[in-house]
């Protein structure tokens, strides 16, 4: 069976159609069936139906293909400029109302609007980027969203990483396993580390410590950027401090102990017990879901023998496990 042709552009012909079209080249024609598999070949006018038959296709020479190619694509840079005129002229007045020279300083923070804004903002950001990449990133969305996001993201992270610059991560303890989120970090090549903590911030991303962008609502369709120097310095300083609490996830991940038969997680959920907070609120601040944040509820009660809620806080305190966490 053979595999379908996936859609290209010119200037990156497939290999099947550059074989036929060589071939076609040196014996001056070939059977239209053959070219049936690569149909870009006739979409891009490399070949066409020989005059006298046209079950036969015949190439056209590479130099007319080239300039008409060239042609095509001098109009478009002359559409462009037109465009940039046009913009110019639409501005200029604009500017003289605003006041300000051109080429004044960006504003220290913007409101960006719109996941399609968001993520042209950061892809602007990141292409200016040669130093580093550091993000936290607490899965909160979910569904087609965070695919498309996921799927945005791998090719902007590889063109940084290709220019040699580092990417660090920070999860949740929650994915320190997700198969989807590790097999992300296999496909990317260069100088790329995550880690986990049960607790994290909200989303953050900021390139080669100039720019910052934080969510501004809590359904991430509006965020920040930031540029003034004091604020991601600050950002910056956290997610250190965070980093370096922070359990090895990728390349190399490290296991987390257990403390008197109480594990990691159960540890985490016991801190947060011990403040107070509901099951609900225990679960959000985790990264779970209530369902599975009350089963290790269930499990750290069986496991320190309390026989009820109000029981458990008090032997929590009493066996010693918060004294020993994680730093």
């Amino acid at each position: 069976m053979t595999a379908p042709h996936l859609a290209h552009s010119v200037e990156e012909l497939c290999a099947a159609g550059s074989q036929l079209y060589e071939r076609a080249l040196r014996e001056g024609r070939v059977p239209s069936g053959e070219a049936e598999g690569v149909p870009c070949l006739v979409d891009f006018g490399l070949l066409q139906p020989a005059l006298e038959d046209p079950v036969l296709l015949e190439p056209v020479a590479p130099v007319v293909v080239l300039h008409r190619l060239l042609r095509g694509s001098g109009e478009r840079i002359a559409d462009e400029r037109r465009r940039e005129a046009r913009l110019a002229a639409a501005f200029e007045p604009l500017m003289r109302v605003d006041g300000r020279a051109a080429g004044a300083d960006m504003p220290m923070i913007s409101v960006l609007s719109g996941s399609k804004r968001i993520n042209q903002a950061i892809t602007e950001a990141m292409a200016l980027a040669s130093g580093e990449l550091l993000t936290v990133q607490p899965h909160t969305h979910t569904g087609e969203r965070r695919y498309q996001a996921e799927a945005i993201a791998m090719d902007r992270d590889q063109a940084l990483l290709d220019r040699g610059a580092r990417i660090r991560t920070l999860y949740q303890h929650t994915v320190r396993h997700s198969p989807t989120v590790l097999a992300r970090y296999e496909q990317l090549k260069g100088d790329v580390e995550a880690r986990s903590l049960d607790e994290l911030t909200d989303r953050l991303i900021v390139t080669d410590r100039t720019v910052a962008f934080i969510p501004a609502d809590k359904d991430g369709s509006l965020a920040l950027e930031v540029r003034h120097p004091a604020l991601v310095g600050y950002f910056v300083t956290t997610f250190d401090r965070l980093w370096r609490l922070a359990t090895p996830m990728y390349p190399e991940a490290v296991r987390r102990p257990s403390l008197k038969g109480v594990t990691p997680r159960q540890r985490a959920i016991a801190t947060l017990l011990v403040e107070g907070h509901t099951d609900a609120a225990v679960a959000e601040r985790l990264g779970l879901n209530v369902r599975t944040a009350r089963a290790h509820i269930a499990k750290l009660a069986e496991t320190l023998g309390s026989e009820s809620r109000a029981q458990l806080g008090y032997l929590i305190g009493r066996s010693g496990i918060l004294d020993d966490r994680e730093r």
